[in-house]
């Protein structure tokens, strides 16, 4: 008995440190004037980057996986592109619209995926995933029609991060697995974190170099350092999360967090104000998100079922996690989104995703960006 006890009480820490991590932004040009998100994205991509090393070649916590220049060519970069679009326009949209009102687009999240997954040929178009994704996007609709502050750019900018995310959560899948890798958020980051940043640098370069040169910029060392430390962390607690529980209990964390970032978010950041039109709204996009999820586990159960394909499934099933929130899930997704990773409900079929770090690592970012310029 005490050791179960002690088993659950540690579980649920880590499902604490989770939300509590996933919940947390540092920069806000209400407290901190700093509305450069590619070049605060390939901040957290740098010191990922750094820390993924030393924990892979210094401290050997970890193995790297056999990494050739054909698979490195074929995979790690287009996912790394598709991540590093996904993180620069997910937190570009921080500068236009609301915390709180991102979170709730962040629920389109599974349509996405399953568009993306069926496009590709990854996932069989079904009647009722469709109608989930149908209820989803007619709850994400009300929800902007009830937005006070609607801005078609910070909008675009979003659903835009949304479905690179999605298409990055695919190919990872497609790509990926058929190499027969498997990647855990350590060496997810050791591999795409430097190429995400090679990445982001010509956008940087391009866009926000000439105003860095001209604007004031408040650079305070503690905060980005914290800021990055709690996109490296989310990313691990993911890991120990997931290793603890299952997908079942990700995804209902996920949930859960959604609604506590959209509660704090109304709190710490005042221009984050919720209409009853937005809660209906995102509360008819949830109840899709959650029937979703409900498919998804059903789904891996059943084929669990089957003895010769239970390892595998088990598998994939860790890495399902994600966003529902961002909805990320990505593995995060979770399902997928992870990489995203994490949250709640993911993707489409991303269970199999093994990036599910860097995807929640995709979220952390947006979260923690300069949220919102305007």
């Amino acid at each position: 008995m005490a050791m179960i006890s002690k088993t659950l009480v540690f579980t649920y820490i880590y499902l604490l440190i989770y939300i509590i991590l996933s919940s947390g932004w540092v920069l806000s040009p209400k407290y901190f004037n700093f509305p450069f998100p590619i070049t605060l994205t390939m901040i957290h991509m740098a010191f990922s980057g750094i820390v993924s090393f030393f924990l892979v070649r210094v401290f050997k916590v970890v193995s790297p996986v056999k990494m050739t220049f054909e698979i490195y060519a074929t995979c790690v970069i287009p996912i790394s592109a598709f991540f590093a679009a996904s993180l620069w326009f997910g937190n570009t949209a921080y500068l236009y619209i609301s915390v709180a009102f991102i979170q709730m687009l962040k629920a389109l999240m599974p349509v996405a995926t399953f568009i993306m997954a069926v496009l590709c040929g990854t996932d069989k178009a079904r009647c009722d995933v469709f109608l989930n994704m149908l209820v989803v996007s007619v709850g994400v609709v009300v929800s902007s029609y009830g937005e006070i502050h609607f801005n078609v750019v910070g909008t675009v900018y979003q659903v835009t991060g949304i479905f690179a995310e999605a298409l990055r959560l695919v190919l990872t899948q497609v790509l990926l697995q058929k190499k027969g890798l498997t990647l855990n958020p350590i060496t997810s980051l050791y591999y795409i974190a430097p190429c995400s940043f090679v990445f982001l640098f010509v956008p940087w370069y391009l866009l926000e170099k000439p105003g860095m040169e001209v604007s004031q910029i408040q650079f305070n060392f503690w905060i980005f350092f914290s800021n990055a430390l709690c996109a490296l962390a989310l990313n691990f607690s993911i890991f120990l999360v997931i290793g603890r529980t299952g997908a079942v209990t990700i995804r209902v964390a996920g949930v859960l967090k959604d609604w506590i970032l959209i509660a704090l978010s109304t709190v710490i950041f005042p221009e984050s104000t919720i209409t009853g039109m937005n809660i209906i709204g995102y509360a008819i996009a949830l109840c899709g998100v959650v029937m979703y999820n409900y498919l998804k586990v059903r789904d891996v159960r059943a084929s669990s079922q089957l003895p010769e394909a239970a390892p595998e499934r088990m598998v994939k099933d860790w890495k399902l996690d994600k966003k529902a929130s961002d909805i990320y899930v990505p593995n995060n997704g979770g399902d997928g989104s992870t990489a995203n990773i994490l949250s709640s409900s993911d993707a489409a079929d991303e269970e199999a995703q093994p990036l599910v770090a860097s995807s929640r690592l995709s979220h952390v970012g947006r979260t923690q960006a300069s949220n919102h310029g305007g």
